[in-house]
């Protein structure tokens, strides 16, 4: 069974941990190294025959449109992480529609290939915000990653669907991110921090029971930044929110190669097919 792949395609500093910390107008100051971090994914990919999805940040592919068709060209999926980083729940209809619209049709326009999927910045689709699916169809998407059935601080919809869904009226289709069911609870198995902090044999044991005993699919998420221990550091954030950023940073590739060689993996539009073309 063949589990998706995806990479978000932000910096170091437009994380959400940083976002109180680090002035959204001060971005373009600061020194990028996405692209770097990003082509060793895709060096990575390529010598494990592995195709992934790539969330890119139109902030990101407006500076480095080159980086951008290198993902195409490596036959790999391209799909939106919105334009600038916004919490979803933080914007308004029509401001999500405008943030949502120009990153898709800015990433069609670069890459040539059609943009049929999205993941919200911190997995920001929620209760309070259930419109933004039928945004994302009306703005020509087809699926969502974005919500994570989990308790979190920062997000989390634990009552939701587990597996692929409609969650709305319309066509499109939410994929969520991957959890493990035990004891009535919802434990997450998907990647991002986890990944970094809990012992790689229990997420492998999680992602193989879903295989296995469940019969479908995982998805596993990462960032540029998580394989990059030389990054700068924000001494003047929050401690929690540097511990989260910077955990295990310098063991994440080779535990990334560890899952490339366990696991089958590939796109999500071709992971998933069976459920898009349901929809």
């Amino acid at each position: 069974m063949r589990n998706a792949m995806t990479v978000d395609v932000e910096d170091w500093f437009q994380v959400q941990a940083f976002a109180g910390t680090i002035p959204r107008d001060d971005w373009d100051t600061l020194p990028r190294r996405v692209v770097e971090n990003t082509m060793r994914f895709l060096d990575m990919f390529e010598a494990a025959g592995v195709t992934a999805s790539f969330f890119v940040l139109g902030w990101v592919a407006d500076r480095h449109p080159d980086l951008v068709r290198r993902i195409v060209a490596g036959g790999h999926e391209l799909a939106s992480h919105g334009y600038a980083h916004r919490l979803a729940h933080e914007q308004s209809k029509a401001e999500f529609r405008e943030d949502v619209g120009r990153a898709r049709r800015l990433l069609e326009d670069i890459g040539g290939v059609p943009v049929i999927g999205y993941r919200a910045p911190t997995f920001s689709i929620n209760t309070r915000n259930p419109w933004a699916f039928d945004v994302l169809e009306e703005e020509g998407y087809r699926y969502s990653s974005s919500i994570f059935p989990i308790r979190h601080d920062l997000y989390g919809m634990p009552d939701a669907p587990r597996g692929p869904h409609r969650p709305g009226p319309g066509r499109l289709v939410e994929i969520p991110m991957t959890t493990v069911r035990l004891g009535g609870r919802n434990f997450p198995n998907a990647g991002g921090g986890y990944f970094r902090l809990l012992p790689y044999a229990v997420f492998r044991a999680g992602l193989r029971r879903v295989n296995a005993a469940e019969g479908t699919p995982g998805v596993f998420y990462t960032h540029p930044w998580e394989i990059d221990p030389g990054q700068p550091r924000v001494p003047a954030a929050p401690r929690m929110a540097q511990f989260r950023h910077t955990v295990n940073l310098a063991r994440t590739e080779c535990r990334i190669r560890r899952l490339l060689r366990d696991f089958a993996w590939g796109r999500m539009d071709e992971v998933f097919a069976k459920a898009l073309a349901a929809a």
